[in-house]
């Protein structure tokens, strides 16, 4: 890491965590969230539009080929989330926030122009990559801008409004993938505009969202952080809401940073916080497998297992997205109050428990399509919080000079193991639906992977409710101490 020798004194992060709720932190929401909603409603769409690109009237797709583009759209977000997390770490959080949703309107709306089975992977991959890109950015960005008090439920909240994407993805497709509404091959093509029209009325919201203070000030540009948290201040005594008085440990000593190693990133991660990196990997990895396994299958458990009619399966979704959706937004305000390791150890060994007991009761017979659809209600509802609170986690644990790489490290493997593995994993398990006892056991194994994320967070989660996120994991560039929640073995020096 190269630094300069000038050291800087600030409050500039104690003055954003003291700021009471007002209409700015809509506008974080609102602006920022929408990367959730978007992602939900393009994996969504992708699901929806698989065969009718098999149809020779569209692209006229193999069934290897359907299950391609859902494959490089997922390595387009891995390789997004590699490459715009450093940019981020490095460049900023409003640089990329605005880049990463720009690719997404352009490409995912040029991949309804595709012509042939090429030209559609190649827009998919680089729209996948916008959509990595804007998971570390936005997570970044979002905690260094709600106040610690509140952090917890905003983003857990708003990570869970993938599942209102989800939503909005399957209703369109109703209307849009609807023969006798749209001619098949005009119809997927308009539902790959969905998400960059609503992404281009948030682009607008976006120009409006500061640059990170935090990262401002931890890259030589303490002026300029001075001048935003004042901006944002001003902002919010409009609203008539008064500030409340700075602590004493308000002040902050800074050396700014230009540029952290990979060799650094490393040492932070593996030796001066191993359990953390141990917690941040079990947690992304062990709900990913759990998700993707469940989601992308239980079409196909519907129609093999229960009989049921491909067009029916629809309606199936909406409450197994309700309950996704609606955990997160009930669950997340706990998640601040009780505190992390209760709430993540609780709501990860919890929706494991019931995940195993809803799979026995499907191994014999015992349950029918709605009720099987009532119990993954039920273990989503649970499982969602646990699943937005590993976003939430790892953003927040890590020093804020790789905070956005340290997110899309664990997310690639997350969506490696989760994205790839799993989802065939389950449909060879599933196989021509005539044995339950196969898919049983793999119920059995993804409750037992959360139960170890449970576990590993019981031992090693963060108490980072309530507090900065300087105290949670301390900034590599500062140079006065700060209390610590958790010191790592060894202090990084700037």
């Amino acid at each position: 890491m190269t630094s300069t020798e000038q050291t800087v004194r600030s409050d500039v992060p104690a003055r954003i965590d003291r700021l009471p709720w007002a209409r700015f932190h809509w506008l974080v929401v609102v602006a920022l969230g929408v990367a959730w909603v978007l992602d939900g409603l393009e994996i969504q769409m992708a699901a929806s539009i698989a065969s009718v690109l098999k149809d020779q009237n569209t692209l006229h797709l193999t069934a290897g080929e359907v299950g391609l583009t859902a494959s490089i759209y997922l390595l387009g977000e891995v390789v997004g989330a590699l490459v715009f997390g450093r940019l981020s770490d490095r460049l900023g959080r409003r640089n990329l926030f605005l880049v990463t949703l720009g690719i997404y309107l352009v490409f995912n709306g040029l991949s309804g122009f595709a012509w042939n089975l090429w030209s559609f992977l190649a827009m998919r991959f680089i729209a996948g990559m916008g959509i990595g890109g804007e998971y570390t950015a936005i997570n970044s960005a979002i905690d260094e801008l709600i106040p610690a008090r509140y952090r917890g439920r905003v983003d857990i909240a708003i990570n869970g409004t993938y599942w209102m994407g989800a939503m909005i993805g399957a209703a369109s497709q109703l209307i849009l993938l609807n023969p006798n509404i749209l001619p098949k091959d005009i119809g997927w093509r308009v539902s790959l505009f969905v998400g960059p029209v609503i992404g281009l009325a948030i682009w607008q919201l976006r120009k409006h969202v500061p640059e990170s203070p935090r990262w401002l000030l931890t890259h030589g540009r303490a002026e300029e952080a001075e001048r935003t948290v004042r901006e944002i201040e001003d902002r919010v005594r409009a609203d008539g809401r008064e500030l409340p008085e700075l602590g004493e440990d308000a002040v902050i000593e800074v050396r700014p940073t230009e540029k952290v190693t990979y060799r650094q990133i490393a040492r932070v991660m593996l030796r001066d916080y191993p359990s953390r990196s141990l917690l941040g990997f079990s947690m992304l990895v062990t709900q990913s497998f759990l998700y993707n396994a469940i989601f992308f299958t239980y079409g196909l458990v519907l129609a093999g297992f229960y009989h049921i009619p491909d067009q029916s399966i629809p309606w199936y979704f909406f409450p197994f997205a309700l309950g996704n959706l609606l955990g997160p937004l009930l669950l997340g305000r706990l998640f601040d109050t009780w505190g992390r390791k209760p709430m993540i150890a609780g709501t990860y060994l919890l929706s494991a428990a019931i995940l195993a007991v809803s799979g026995y009761l499907f191994w014999i017979g015992a349950l029918n399509a709605v009720t099987q659809t009532i119990l993954w209600c039920v273990v989503f509802f649970i499982a969602s919080a646990g699943a937005s609170s590993a976003y939430l986690t790892v953003s927040e644990i890590f020093p804020i000079e790789l905070r956005a790489q340290a997110i899309s490290f664990f997310f690639a493997i997350a969506q490696v193991v989760g994205g790839v593995i799993a989802p065939w994993v389950f449909a060879q398990l599933i196989g021509d639906a005539k044995n339950p006892t196969p898919l049983f056991y793999g119920y059995l194994v993804g409750a037992g992977l959360m139960a170890v994320g449970g576990l590993v967070a019981l031992f090693y989660a963060v108490p980072a409710h309530g507090r900065s996120l300087e105290q949670v994991a301390k900034p590599l560039s500062v140079v006065s101490r700060v209390p610590s929640v958790d010191k790592p073995t060894r202090t990084a020096t700037a």
